[in-house]
């Protein structure tokens, strides 16, 4: 078990703090996306860096709310050759800064194709190689799968949330099916990783932040579905939630 302990104290947050919880984030947003345009732009960004950005933005966010994270779980071996997906439920925004930090590897968000179009930040997250796969054009997708299985055969890790949407209370939402046809189309092993506590940081479609909240990210049993066909989809589908079910239910991960 590893704890971070960025800061114990628990209390909600003032509007001026929330304003400066908000304003920090955003600019540290924009910095690091900057940072990553202009290495890309004189050829000097690699993956090494990516990944040192994406975890140093990340525990900078962090440290704006104070979390205070505890990590449970064995996490897998992701420089072993197979493919990975991190299934994470998702709960707030901070799920992913959470997973950046708390986890190894060369960890990329499956994005929603909307954040392409954000400036700078849409930019950024192409030259640090984010995958989107667009299911509603065929022809994309197929170009989509492609590029996201070549990415995890070079050893970038995928982060989903098969949830979809955030839940508003820490709850497993209903499962969307996208995540799980991408981890039987590349034949990947699951990483089912459960974050608790998180939605009490910044509650979904709210703007109340709590400091100093325990956050409890716990790694489950991997699931490799090497060899599985669309047919399993809905057997695969209840084992993860199963498993992420358990993660958040039980008093320690196995």
């Amino acid at each position: 078990m590893i704890r971070l302990k960025l800061n114990p104290l628990t209390e909600s947050a003032t509007l001026l703090r929330r304003a400066g919880v908000v304003l920090g984030s955003v600019g540290l947003t924009a910095l690091y996306s900057l940072l990553i345009l202009l290495r890309a732009l004189f050829g000097k960004l690699d993956r090494r860096i990516v990944d040192q950005y994406c975890r140093e933005w990340s525990a900078a966010l962090l440290r704006l709310v104070r979390a205070n994270l505890t990590v449970r779980g064995e996490v897998p071996d992701f420089g072993d050759g197979r493919r990975y997906i991190i299934m994470c439920t998702h709960a707030s925004h901070y799920d992913i800064p959470v997973s950046f930090v708390s986890l190894p590897g060369s960890i990329r968000m499956l994005a929603k194709k909307e954040l392409f179009s954000i400036p700078l930040l849409g930019q950024a997250m192409r030259a640090a190689e984010f995958p989107s796969v667009d299911r509603s054009n065929r022809n994309r997708a197929v170009r989509d799968l492609e590029r996201a299985r070549d990415m995890m055969e070079s050893g970038i890790v995928l982060w989903a949330a098969p949830e979809g949407t955030r839940s508003p209370d820490g709850k497993l939402l209903p499962f969307k099916k996208g995540c799980f046809h991408l981890a039987l189309d590349t034949q990947a092993v699951i990483v089912p990783v459960a974050v608790r506590g998180i939605h009490q940081v910044l509650p979904a479609r709210t703007w109340q932040i709590n400091l100093g909240q325990p956050v409890d990210v716990r790694v489950g049993q991997p699931l490799d579905v090497a060899g599985r066909s669309k047919q399993d989809l809905p057997e695969i589908m209840a084992e993860v939630r199963a498993r992420l079910e358990g993660l958040l239910g039980d008093g320690e991960a196995e």
